[in-house]
């Protein structure tokens, strides 16, 4: 497995697959074509059919226009290319429009890209691969997941995570302390501070649920304004990690350390997903990203709370088990309905997992292994239209003149 810094990145929604990929693409064939006259991009597949709700687009003609070259998009969400359904081809251009280079790459999800002649990848870092693997090592060295991760990252990793907690804090933050509408067609105004005052007013469990769905629905509200966020482990689950991670540390009192500890946790358990299935919504649908995103605040809350190493891998299992199945969806393809809910949703199931697993000695008989093999299966199985291509599920037929 590769470090988890590519698992968390820093950087600007709404979408990971969508708006970091394409944009981190668009600066390396810039970068590789510094004489070009002019540039055309295609998009394909899913990243075709949502990507201007996702603003791909944009995100591509930023970069290539600051060239002062002019730059065209064109949209084929009917083809898919044989890798994945993330795919694009960029032209470079001579003075008379004729293509003067052609390159072929994918955004594989989390921000991800992955295409012919690619430099500079992070090496594979991780000795073992499954969790059964890193479980078993953890009981006979006595080691938690989180010095695992900081054996085989290196003890640096820890100010990358500082970095990323600070990120994770600050997008809370921001979100509660912002009203107004999100952008697109679908004219939704932000939630978070409606619900975070509300929560105040209630007591006990009511409030600590009305809590984690505003900080859910902050980080979710800030990236669906394009705001700066943290893959955990995409842009479209970014609320997650962040809610369950900031109500434990408000609550709790638990110190950044302890939480820098549950982010390691967590980021392993989304790195085996990567590793062995996906965390594309539109390869396996959004399983790969908010069930992902709730098996990882899952275990995080149980290494938060001292659960073995057991319990810790039982808590991820019942996180993502309970998301098997669920499509990418988006409305208008925005990172808006139902994901943003999807976000608060997951955050609260995460500390259910967790509470769960605390009640039992951690022994199960689905494996997290097993699992993630049963989530690749299933995202396979689903068809095309429920995978991020906004045309199935509850984006289909939806009129915007009905809302």
């Amino acid at each position: 497995m590769k470090s988890i810094r590519e698992l968390y990145r820093i950087g600007t929604g709404p979408s990971s697959s969508h708006t970091m990929g394409p944009r981190k693409a668009a600066e390396i064939f810039l970068k590789n074509h510094p004489h070009a006259e002019g540039f055309e991009v295609v998009l394909y597949g899913s990243l075709a059919a949502t990507g201007k709700g996702h603003m791909t687009d944009k995100a591509i003609t930023d970069v290539l226009s600051a060239s002062r070259l002019p730059v065209k998009i064109e949209w084929k969400p009917e083809i898919f290319l044989p890798y994945h359904p993330n795919g694009m081809v960029f032209r470079s251009l001579a003075g008379d429009g004729s293509t003067t280079d052609e390159w072929t790459v994918y955004s594989v999800g989390g921000g991800a890209i992955e295409g012919e002649g690619l430099t500079g990848a992070s090496e594979e870092i991780y000795d073992k691969n499954s969790m059964t693997e890193i479980m078993d090592y953890c009981d006979r060295s006595g080691r938690c997941y989180w010095e695992y991760v900081e054996l085989c990252e290196g003890k640096d990793i820890n100010t990358y995570l500082e970095e990323v907690w600070t990120m994770m804090k600050a997008a809370v933050e921001r979100g509660l302390a912002t009203d107004g509408r999100l952008p697109g067609p679908l004219n939704l105004r932000r939630k978070a501070r409606s619900y975070y005052m509300r929560a105040e007013g209630y007591r006990d469990n009511l409030r600590t649920r009305g809590l984690v769905f505003s900080y859910a629905l902050a980080v979710s509200e800030e990236n669906a304004s394009g705001g700066v966020i943290v893959t955990a482990p995409t842009c479209g689950s970014c609320g997650v990690v962040p809610a369950v991670l900031y109500h434990l540390w408000k609550t709790r009192n638990f110190s950044d350390t302890e939480i820098h500890h549950a982010l390691a946790t967590a980021a392993l358990i989304g790195n085996v997903v990567k590793q062995n299935a996906s965390i594309s919504g539109a390869e396996v649908g959004c399983q790969g990203e908010v069930g992902v995103a709730c098996a990882m605040a899952a275990a995080a809350a149980s290494e938060l709370f001292g659960g073995t190493p057991a319990q810790i891998e039982y808590a991820a299992e019942m996180g993502l088990e309970h998301h098997l199945g669920m499509t990418c969806d988006p409305v208008c393809g925005l990172v808006q309905i139902p994901c943003i809910e999807r976000n608060a949703y997951a955050a609260a199931r995460a500390l259910d997992a967790n509470i769960y697993s605390t009640f039992s000695d951690g022994r199960h008989r689905v494996s997290f292994d097993k699992l993630v093999q049963v989530m690749k299966e299933t995202g396979h199985d689903l068809p095309s239209l429920y995978k991020e291509t906004g045309t199935g599920g509850l984006a289909k037929d939806y009129e915007i003149d009905n809302v």
